[in-house]
Formats: structure tokens, sequence, C-alpha cells
């Protein structure tokens, strides 16, 4: 690391400041791009062992939508709520090879068929695995996120304002799913998981 020249209050010289080190600071992949006062604040709260609490202040439990018929009727329902107009949701799932490193939180498949005379086409999303266990406003914004793409293919302006129309909150879910991923990622699961599932 190079050295940074600051003037001196005093005399007005240049003089030669080492960088300052950062302690306790741990990566934050989820939070790339985000400012250093935001950062700062989320490795204050990994450094004082209090990032879980925080989370657990906002979002108490998780939801119970377990299973993949639960997850299609829980997604179908916000579909007709806003989108009655778009093509219909053919299936919802769960899905365990969906690599959240990759921002891979969820995906949206849009396949057409020709059968007969006539063209089919299919919506499906599929949810990261990890999300069967996490609090119910964090899988609305990711199915909310999935079923965007039904009329916005790209993350656009226009993506964005679908998003915010079906979840006012949409952004600021975004960033405490990014919070809850850090955890998961430094201190394992913090919801009880019912083993039943499946």
């Amino acid at each position: 690391m190079g050295r940074k020249k600051v003037r001196s209050e005093a005399s007005g010289d240049l003089m030669s400041e080492k960088p300052a080190r950062k302690k306790n600071m741990h990566e934050l992949k989820y939070l790339a791009g985000y400012s250093e006062k935001i950062t700062g604040q989320v490795n204050q709260l990994i450094s004082e062992d209090r990032l879980g609490s925080f989370l657990l202040k906002k979002y108490p439990s998780a939801h119970d939508i377990v299973t993949e018929k639960g997850l299609y009727d829980f997604a179908v329902q916000i579909k007709n709520e806003y989108l009655r107009k778009s093509q219909p949701l053919s299936k919802a799932v769960y899905d365990g090879r969906l690599n959240v490193i990759q921002h891979a939180l969820g995906t949206h498949t849009y396949v057409s068929r020709v059968q007969g005379a006539k063209l089919k086409a299919k919506n499906e999303i599929r949810i990261a695995s990890l999300f069967r266990h996490a609090p119910l406003e964090f899988l609305k914004m990711i199915v909310v996120h999935e079923l965007a793409h039904f009329k916005e293919k790209e993350h656009n302006k226009a993506f964005y304002q679908l998003c915010e129309y079906m979840e006012p909150t949409y952004h600021q879910l975004e960033f405490d799913l990014r919070i809850y991923l850090t955890h998961l990622d430094l201190a394992g699961p913090l919801y009880r998981i019912n083993k039943r599932v499946q």
C-alpha cells in the first residue's frame, strides 16, 4: 500500500501518512458497492457480535412456506394481485443448485414450445433453497424480483419500478437480505430448521 501525502496543519508542508489499518474488518461480499459508512456500521455490528440480534429484531421468525406447492401458491397469489394480465406461472420451486455467491437468489425461465399448431409458453421461477428457512419478507422480495421479469427482462428503471409497485420496501428488503446473507456466511443459520420439510 502506498503512502498518502497530506499537508501538515501547522506548517502547510506535505508529509507522508501511513494508510489507516482497519481493525476487525470483514469481507462484506454481499455489500460490495455500498458506502464505507454503511459497511462500517455492518462491520461494527459484526465486531460487537450483534448482527444476528439486529436481524432478529427486524425479522423475528422464518416463514412457513416450506413446500414447493406452498411456494407456488404464494407466488401465484402475488402474481394475480399485481400482474394479472401477464402470462401464467407454470412452476415455482426451491432449488438447491442455485449459487448465492454468483448472485443467483432466484431465477426466472421462459420456455416456448411448439405443440401441434400452438405455441405454448411456460414461466418458471426457482428460489435458492436457503430461503426455505428465512423471513417471509425476504422470500416475497425474491419472488417479486423474479415475477417482475415476466414483464421486464432487463434490470432497468422500469424493472425496479415494477418491483417497488409489488413491494414498496423492495430496496430496503434487498439491503437487509444482503446483511442476512453476510450473517449466514459468518455465523450460520439464524432460524431453527424444522426437519419435517421436503
